[in-house]
């Protein structure tokens, strides 16, 4: 692979970075790193659905909107 990462280098950076770090550091590491993770997908989540909601009550207010319209 021209210009690409091979699973050699991979396994490399890793032993250098358990040589460096320790496996418990990096135990630490990875599991900061996965609630960090865990807690962005959820405000995304969240934000998702706050602009679910603001579509959805946009929507009922024009449809509330033409029928004033129509009976007028």
């Amino acid at each position: 692979m021209l210009g690409g990462i091979s699973i050699w280098q991979l396994l490399i950076v890793l032993a250098i970075l358990i040589l460096i770090f320790g496996t418990k550091k990096l135990k630490n590491l990875g599991a900061d790193l996965g609630g960090a993770v865990k807690g962005f997908k959820q405000a995304v989540d969240k934000e998702d659905d706050v602009a679910d909601e603001k579509t959805t009550q946009s929507k009922v207010i024009d449809s509330e909107v033409k029928k004033d319209d129509k009976s007028a």
